[in-house]
């Protein structure tokens, strides 16, 4: 069975709010994306202890690292520079936390060229190596706005590349949000089920003009109920991480904040969303009747 978690910035900048909120809800996990208005490549070693000991103390895990590894402008040989930098802090930082999950990216959506995906293909074999050496996996997300931003795309891209150390976030509101995504289950669940070594869990509907909203777990238009069944029925063991998004009383994300989550302003709100969000995630857990 899988296990639950939480981002800790969409519940608070605070980490002991985050932790808090985990343990009402009984979940066994948190994702580490940004702390103390801190993003993961940027925490200290003293900040990082810091987490240990507090998740520890919890008896919480950290579930995945939410690196933005390769957020980043294609062809941009300065800022793939950086973001190799990025990889190896945040591979450091989870392994002191106990997980050797990175999240990844594909860079920033361009156009959908045999050269852009050349591009993005020669610099995960560069990554290759280094998970290698450091015994990491980096999971792609199928991110609406970046090369892979449908599950299409990223199994392709997953196939092609065929590595162990390569695997695949899950998030179905991002296929929501893709021009071309699927409905996200059952088909880019199935579509993307061999690669999926993490899911993210926040809900998604469409508006009369087309447009995707996040909205509150639920209330959305993904089937989160056979979701969760069929995750469960496939033998998934690994981890379901809410990733809210959602804010009550139209406080809804920027733009910016979606694209670039993190921080202070990103988490304003988050708690009650989160709780919300959890309260609601739980119910549709199998085995649960509404």
């Amino acid at each position: 069975m899988f296990h639950l978690a939480v981002f800790t910035d969409e519940v608070s900048q605070d980490l002991e709010k985050a932790i808090k909120l985990a343990l009402d809800f009984c979940l066994e996990g948190v994702e580490i994306r940004s702390v103390w208005d801190t993003s993961p490549q940027n925490l200290s070693d003293a900040q990082v202890a810091d987490i240990k000991r507090l998740l520890e103390a919890h008896n919480l895990k950290t579930c995945c690292i939410a690196a933005p590894f390769l957020k980043c402008t294609i062809f941009n040989q300065a800022e793939y520079a950086e973001h190799f930098e990025i990889l190896r802090r945040c591979i450091s930082v989870g392994k002191r936390l106990g997980t050797k999950l990175m999240r990844g990216f594909t860079c920033w959506k361009t156009e959908d060229t045999p050269e852009v995906w050349a591009e993005v293909e020669r610099l995960y074999r560069q990554a290759l190596p280094i998970l290698e050496s450091e015994d990491a996996i980096i999971a792609i997300e199928n991110e609406f706005v970046t090369s892979a931003a449908t599950a299409a795309l990223t199994e392709k891209f997953l196939r092609k590349l065929n590595s162990p150390r390569l695997r695949a976030v899950w998030d179905p509101a991002n296929e929501v949000h893709a021009a071309e995504g699927e409905v996200p289950y059952p088909n880019g669940y199935n579509r993307l089920k061999p690669f999926i070594a993490h899911v993210h869990c926040k809900d998604a509907a469409r508006d009369g003009a087309g447009e995707a909203r996040i909205t509150r777990v639920g209330d959305g238009e993904i089937d989160w109920q056979g979701q969760l069944k069929a995750l469960a029925d496939d033998g998934y063991n690994g981890w379901v991480s809410l990733e809210t998004h959602w804010r009550m009383e139209e406080k809804d994300l920027s733009e910016e904040q979606v694209r670039l989550p993190g921080g202070g302003a990103f988490s304003e709100a988050g708690e009650m969303a989160s709780g919300q969000c959890l309260f609601a995630l739980q119910k549709l857990m199998p085995g649960k009747t509404s």
